[in-house]
């Protein structure tokens, strides 16, 4: 896992983007989709997003080569650098390939119909936890610093509370969303930071118990994962119009081939980079997000 200082990520994501070869920029049949971690590991998050890749391939007429990056910091370097052609990630981990490297959304997943999602902390029932203010030297788990919901959001929350997480929480660990949420059920941990996407669908699933699992914060709504394209191929407008009819196509193919996307998402819709602007904001006021 990737748990970078923000100067440090933000460093490795500008190295990255100039150090980039000729080669990894150029525009070559095979289109190299990058997706993050949202499944419990690689293979099983390998499996559920082939058949999108290969819809995509089909759709635009390129061999499209899906492959999992662990980390939205990761996901982020790794499209800042022209390594990877496209992305499906996080909001945030969009939003520093953007400011560093010029990536750019094309399109935002959807979610039970909706473009937007929200942060969330979570406790279990024996805790006392009721708010943040209740959190003063507890256990408490952030996601890795690439993380939307899991780190950038509920950072930026403690902040506008007057609140330094590393001074006011007790021990802070950084780690996945599902190993989240599995350790303050089990009360390994008093609380974490999720995001409901993950908690309804671990839920839904059977790897928690709804029971053992206590909502105490939720953001305001926050734009949905972002499929982005790398600089180079953003500038191609013919490019970007097909992959954005290839994506928009994927809705109505679910009724037929409803292994496209894991279940409750419904498709793609059209959006830019305006579309995050509230996470940049939220990156710029905390300091996370240097300004040009």
């Amino acid at each position: 896992m990737i748990t970078l200082h923000r100067r440090a990520a933000l460093a490795l994501l500008a190295t990255a983007s100039l150090c980039a070869t000729p080669a990894a920029w150029a525009q070559d049949k095979v289109l190299r989709f990058g997706v993050g971690l949202y499944q419990p590991d690689k293979e099983k998050n390998d499996a559920t997003y082939r058949p999108l890749a290969q819809h995509l391939a089909q759709q635009l007429g390129r061999e499209v080569k899906l492959y999992t990056v662990d980390s939205w910091e990761g996901l982020a370097k790794s499209l800042a650098a022209g390594e990877t052609d496209i992305a499906l990630m996080g909001p945030w981990g969009y939003v520093l390939a953007n400011h560093v490297a010029g990536a750019q959304a094309v399109a935002t997943i959807l979610y039970d119909q909706k473009p937007e999602y929200h942060a969330i902390m979570v406790t279990h029932p024996g805790s006392g936890i009721r708010s943040v203010a209740d959190l003063k030297g507890k256990t408490f788990a952030f996601g890795d610093k690439g993380s939307t919901s899991g780190y950038l959001i509920p950072y930026h929350h403690f902040q506008k509370q007057g609140l330094e997480p590393e001074r006011f929480l007790g021990k802070v660990i950084h780690t996945k969303h599902q190993a989240i949420e599995l350790q303050v059920t089990r009360r390994e941990l008093d609380a974490g930071a999720d995001y409901n996407r993950n908690r309804d669908a671990m839920i839904a699933e059977g790897l928690i118990k709804a029971a053992d699992s206590v909502v105490f914060w939720t953001s305001d709504p926050l734009p949905n994962d972002a499929v982005a394209v790398r600089a180079e191929l953003a500038r191609d407008a013919a490019f970007v119009a097909q992959l954005r009819a290839a994506l928009a196509s994927v809705g109505p193919a679910l009724k037929t081939k409803p292994d496209l996307l894991p279940p409750r998402y419904n498709g793609f819709v059209a959006k830019d980079n305006a579309f995050y602007k509230p996470i940049r904001d939220a990156g710029l006021a905390t300091g996370k997000l240097n300004t040009k």
